[in-house]
């Protein structure tokens, strides 16, 4: 696979960069072509040691990074066109589109027409950089020298404010001068204002993604005239010294020939992302088909595309297991993927106690990029162990005194000496984000912790070595939970099982009351968990805002770049679609292994096959492959699609096998274009491969081949998953039931869900008729267990 990367020098760039403030800026942007909405790694040499910003000044020797979408006119497009830039969202201290200038001053020649001279004091100097939208729509309060009467607010605005601005206020280099971040990209979706990917026809009459621009702005120690960085970046004395690098786009939707069949798939979100790029090829060839995915519960997928009437193809990790269901299922792997946590943490030093290392001190606000978890870490995080994990002002008696997880002596006993001397607070990393609703990831996530004998006696109420005990209402010991009851693990959900409230204030006639669903909301998918740990969002609760109607809490938003501190769920896919870091899980075998494609080979090479369904494997943490294999993480998933051959629509079942066949194949080339397997996904063992593709094959024919010996496992190939018998779809009958031993906990149940919110940029809508189809099929109401999607 090809690299978009790009590396581009100021002394290459900038023709006055002996001027700059970094006259040897090197900048590198990790991909520049079939971009989406996603992260990208912006990195750089060159800088210079970094000081934070303050509430007076935006910082010293630092660099700002901002999207835009225009061409500088006389460039020949080679330049962006600064007014069509998305930055001063943040309105911080050299950081917003206007500013007052000192009487004295001359601005440069090139701001002439966005300055208001002022004729005194009260009326000061003003210049003011529009924002010149792609839609067609300026925003401005200067125009030709004078100022506009009533103008529009250049900083919050129809097309961004602080809550949906990409803009990197400040980015801070180490004392080697080099420092990197992960930057939100966003497309015509996400900001109309910019554009970006919207769908342009060429002269040729082929379409594609209207391009943009990523500009890094270097800042010095003041800005022109003044003693320190207070004005914005936009004034051409410091907008001259840009860096700019040309970004290509994915056309936004997704164009499929007309007259195409509409099919549906049904359950895992794991595949979520590998399908947004299998979808223009599968719609688009001959006799093609469009798939439309439902994320929900993979369990309730599986029992629907289990009958014979025509429902959606299942896509699931797990096998079917249902009261009085007999497993009738196909099962073709399609995906080799994993459930992730990731994190975005920034240094921030202590200022009290045993003096911090200088070398420390020179990293203040850059971020962590490795971190370690054991199952009794991550249990802590999924049980609101830690104490500001609850609302703030309610009863906490009942757990620890550990702030959160960077004050936890179990934490810091394995991870780097560095995080001894932060001081790190905040609800972000005092519990992790988790998504709503039931999913086979749920259930493997606390799998792997119950697998482990630490984690697994610390929910049985036993402390941690130095004390810490599990918060009891989270306890799997019915003699230590307040309720009574033992909390039934391992769970398709992840509980929010602490009644711990803030009762309110009279003032406010109790309507300010805060139970630990508002306190740390629940995210709407994997995906957003990604997507929330990118933006340094941890879904933390705002202000009281009493003059609302009606009065209600306000929104957090999004951290600084510097200042974030979040933890969250996610799977590997939106991992990488956002270039969010990964913590390193320790295995069954005693090892810490961070998602990677050789980490999650290493996994499928251990899977064991399920007792109940020999066509279905998976990564049992409690088995003695998996305490064997010391490369494997210990997360990872397989995604099956799944459906019953004797499917009675002859039509709709050589649809599902041509998708089968597809992406088991052609789909699993790893790559950024249409058709391929985007990144966070490693590719099906061969003989997982031969499995869908004998799945597609008695999907299409209606059935098996019969007659059909019993249930054999296929010998494994040579390749990087020897040791691992995977079984043979060929050889299974659709009805078959193989004897199995001993005892599987079988799938929890529970009450239906709200709809998620469909808070994602990436998440979409399906036509109506796969929601009243599923509905039908299901027999129970669509909207509590499926999320929409448009691929």
């Amino acid at each position: 696979m090809a690299s978009s990367a790009k590396t581009v020098r100021a002394a290459d760039y900038d023709p006055d960069a002996a001027n700059s403030p970094f006259p040897d800026l090197s900048v590198t942007v990790s991909q520049t072509q079939d971009l989406i909405q996603q992260g990208i790694t912006v990195s750089w040499t060159g800088g210079k040691q970094s000081t934070v910003p303050n509430q007076q000044t935006g910082g010293a020797n630092f660099l700002q990074v901002m999207q835009c979408w225009g061409d500088e006119p006389g460039s020949n497009g080679t330049r962006p066109d600064r007014t069509t830039c998305q930055y001063g969202g943040l309105n911080l201290p050299g950081d917003m589109r206007w500013s007052n200038r000192p009487s004295q001053s001359v601005p440069a020649a090139e701001d002439a027409q966005y300055t208001a001279v002022g004729a005194e004091y009260f009326d000061p100097t003003m210049t003011a950089i529009p924002f010149r939208s792609a839609t067609g729509v300026t925003v401005a309060s200067v125009v030709d020298g004078k100022k506009v009467p009533n103008a529009p607010d250049l900083d919050n605005n129809e097309f961004f404010t602080r809550y949906t601005t990409n803009e990197v206020s400040w980015a801070g280099s180490g004392a080697d001068g080099a420092g990197s971040i992960s930057f939100e990209v966003q497309t015509a979706q996400q900001s109309p204002g910019l554009g970006c990917g919207a769908r342009v026809v060429a002269p040729d009459g082929t379409s594609g993604g209207a391009s943009c621009w990523l500009v890094v702005l270097p800042r010095g120690t003041a800005d022109a005239g003044l003693t320190a960085i207070t004005k914005s970046g936009l004034f051409w004395e410091t907008w001259k010294h840009h860096i700019a690098i040309r970004l290509g786009f994915k056309p936004a939707g997704v164009s499929c020939a007309i007259g195409a069949a509409e099919r549906q798939l049904s359950g895992s979100e794991l595949v979520s992302a590998a399908m947004g790029q299998w979808q223009p090829k599968l719609c688009n060839a001959s006799g093609g088909a469009i798939y439309s995915l439902l994320t929900g519960s993979e369990s309730d997928a599986a029992l629907a595309a289990n009958g014979t009437a025509t429902a959606p193809l299942a896509l699931t990790s797990r096998a079917l297991s249902a009261e009085g269901a007999t497993d009738s299922l196909a099962y073709a792997p399609v995906a080799l993927t994993g459930i992730s946590v990731a994190f975005a943490i920034d240094r921030k030093s202590r200022a009290i106690g045993d003096p911090v290392p200088d070398e420390e001190l020179a990293k203040e606000r850059q971020a962590f990029t490795s971190l370690k978890l054991t199952p009794r870490l991550l249990a802590k995080l999924l049980t609101a162990s830690y104490s500001e994990a609850l609302p703030r002002g309610a009863d906490i008696s009942h757990v620890s005194n550990v702030r959160d997880i960077t004050f936890d002596p179990d934490f810091l006993a394995i991870n780097d000496p560095e995080w001894r001397y932060m001081n790190i607070t905040g609800v972000g990393v005092a519990d992790a984000l988790v998504p709503l609703g039931r999913s086979d990831a749920a259930r493997a996530v606390w799998s792997y912790i119950l697998a482990d004998a630490d984690a697994r006696a610390f929910l049985n109420g036993a402390p941690d070595p130095w004390g810490m005990k599990v918060n009891p209402y989270y306890s799997i010991n019915a003699k230590i939970n307040p309720t009574g009851v033992a909390l039934g693990l391992p769970s398709q959900e992840f509980p929010k099982a602490d009644p711990a409230e803030f009762k309110g204030t009279a003032s406010n006639r109790y309507a300010d009351t805060i139970n630990l669903v508002s306190w740390r909301p629940y995210t709407s998918s994997l995906e957003i968990g990604a997507y929330r740990v990118l933006t340094g969002d941890p879904q933390e609760l705002g202000s009281w805002d009493p003059m609302a109607q009606p009065p209600k809490y306000g929104q957090s938003g999004r951290a600084l770049v510097g200042l974030q501190a979040v933890i969250g769920l996610t799977d590997t896919a939106a991992a990488s679609q956002f270039r969010v870091a990964q913590a390193a899980l320790l295995n069954p075998a005693g090892r810490f292994v961070a998602p990677t494609d050789a980490s999650l080979v290493a996994a499928a090479t251990a899977m064991t096959v399920q007792k109940s369904q020999k066509q279905v494997v998976g990564f049992d943490p409690a088995s003695s492959a998996a305490k064997k294999a010391a490369a494997a993480y210990p997360l990872t998933m397989p995604v099956y699609a799944a459906v019953n051959p004797a499917m009675s629509d002859a039509a709709v079942r050589s649809d599902y096998a041509r998708f089968i066949s597809t992406v088991a194949t052609d789909g699993q080339v790893r790559g950024t274009g249409d058709g391929q397997l985007p990144a966070g996904y490693a590719p099906i063992p061969a003989a997982w491969k031969k499995q869908a593709l004998a799945a597609a094959a008695a999907i299409k024919a209606g059935g098996f081949p019969k007659p059909s010996p019993s249930v054999t496992a296929s010998p494994s190939p040579t390749s990087a998953t020897s040791g691992n018998p995977v079984p043979s779809v060929a050889n299974t009958t659709a009805a078959s039931n193989p004897t199995a031993t001993g005892s599987e906990a079988g799938q929890l149940t529970g009450p239906t869900t709200p709809a998620d919110p469909n808070l994602g940029a990436a998440a979409t809508v399906v036509p109506a008729t796969a929601a009243v189809g599923l509905a039908a099929v299901l027999g129970v109401p669509f909207m509590s267990r499926f999320r929409r999607r448009r691929l």
